[in-house]
């Protein structure tokens, strides 16, 4: 078995156990919360995943690109100066976060101290990227794996044990548990990451060490991560924005804004946590293909890249397609784990295209992403946006349609975002659009 599949099944396999317990950890939270509270706490994720895509500058991928193209004595001397990077870069956003928290009610309706939870979160996420980075750049998948297994394990049994020691009657206290509990495992992550390196010096600090000069390492990194976090960045305003589109559309429609909160709230933290549960060897696919297309790609090697885009998705296909029949299916048994709703039923069964065509997606953008086609990818994204948030915000504000077209408006930005990747792909690497084989030159 080759590296990037080695690499794939490992990381999967942890990730499978994480989502089981990420499963667990929305069930508990749907119990403890309500629909309500559940809808609130879907509302400020984004927010604070936003926080994070900013804190890490996409330094797992550049680093990880840095690791896998330089030899093993220039290691030591990039990880000086991309710490030292990093230390800067959470200051400066520690201070731009706090004053845009300030002066806007991003937690008006939550806990007085949920700001300074996400600013506690800033640093942790900063140095656990650039951990994150070099641990996949060496190809040592079963670290990775190991660390995204402990931060699912250490979340359900905080959330489970404090939920069970103490009754929270105000839902912005139990918010604040569940907000705290999920920074606080990222800590813990970039503990292990750092007791794992520290074992590890002995063996990078061996032999001739390549002495780099911090703005040749800053540059190197900013050009694949500024790109790239342009992309990411992009992804989290949008997924910030779009909870306040949808309820906007719902009420518009006709739905007060307690129902429309409520709906959000079985949307994404009902049927997008069954539909997305599969999307770990999705992920899988993309920490692992990212360095394996890289490295590929520099070498000019063309049967390798058309070998890696075929096995990438015959995989998908494998999983992706059993994943929405049985999610389709069983879609009121999976549900009423979380609650006893038939709108949640038909919102699992009617997102099927898009959860399937996100399988696909995800690994085509790493695939982009290796060949140094971020911009591409980005534009993609930029485009499958606007037909999604128009469709959403047009059809969903109907009275008659409502949710209906807030879910078509998904499907169908999903799609065009999947195949606007697959067709550029395939022309780069000149292979057939259906067979993904190599186009003969006529001379």
């Amino acid at each position: 078995m080759n590296t990037f599949l080695k690499g794939t099944f490992i990381l999967a396999g942890a990730a499978f156990a994480g989502e089981l317990i990420e499963f667990l950890v929305n069930m508990v939270l749907a119990r403890e919360l309500g629909k309500e509270g559940m809808g609130m706490y879907m509302t400020v994720l984004p927010i604070i995943f936003l926080v994070a895509t900013v804190a890490n500058l996409e330094l797992p991928i550049s680093i990880s690109k840095f690791i896998a193209e330089h030899n093993r004595h220039e290691h030591r001397n990039m990880m000086k100066h991309a710490t030292t990077f990093a230390t800067v870069l959470s200051l400066v956003i520690f201070f731009v976060t706090f004053g845009v928290v300030s002066f806007f009610p991003f937690f008006t309706h939550y806990h007085p101290y949920l700001k300074w939870a996400v600013l506690i979160f800033i640093p942790i996420v900063s140095f656990s990227a650039v951990l994150r980075g070099y641990f996949t750049g060496k190809n040592s998948m079963s670290t990775i794996a190991v660390s995204n297994f402990i931060r699912k394990a250490f979340q359900l049994t905080i959330l489970f044990v404090i939920f069970q020691m103490f009754q929270f009657t105000d839902v912005k206290t139990s918010l604040f548990i569940a907000i705290c509990t999920l920074i606080g495992t990222e800590a813990v992550i970039l503990l292990y990451f750092f007791i794992t390196y520290v074992t590890q010096l002995n063996v990078i600090t061996r032999g001739h060490r390549a002495q780099l000069t911090s703005q040749d390492v800053r540059k190197k990194l900013l050009s694949v991560s500024l790109p790239t976090t342009g992309l990411r960045l992009f992804n989290a305003i949008c997924n910030a924005i779009q909870p306040f589109l949808i309820k906007h559309a719902l009420i518009l429609s006709g739905m007060t804004l307690s129902g429309a909160t409520q709906h959000f709230g079985m949307l994404t933290g009902v049927a997008m946590s069954i539909g997305f549960f599969p999307a770990f060897f999705a992920h899988s696919l993309l920490v692992a293909l990212i360095p394996a297309v890289s490295e590929a790609h520099a070498k000019d090697q063309e049967k390798q890249l058309q070998k890696l885009l075929l096995q990438s998705m015959q995989l998908t296909f494998i999983y992706g397609i059993p994943s929405v029949l049985v999610m389709y299916i069983f879609a009121e048994p999976l549900t009423s784990l979380f609650f006893h709703s038939t709108e949640a039923v038909f919102y699992l069964q009617a997102l099927w295209p898009y959860f399937l065509f996100h399988f696909f997606a995800i690994p085509l953008q790493a695939y982009l992403i290796g060949l140094g086609y971020v911009k591409d990818a980005l534009f993609h994204t930029i485009w499958s946006h606007v037909v999604s948030f128009s469709l959403m915000f047009v059809l969903g504000s109907q009275p008659t349609i409502g949710m209906t077209g807030v879910i078509i408006g998904m499907n169908a930005g999903i799609v065009v975002l999947t195949l606007l990747h697959y067709v550029t792909i395939c022309r780069v690497i000149n292979v057939s659009f259906f067979s993904l084989k190599k186009h003969k030159t006529i001379l």
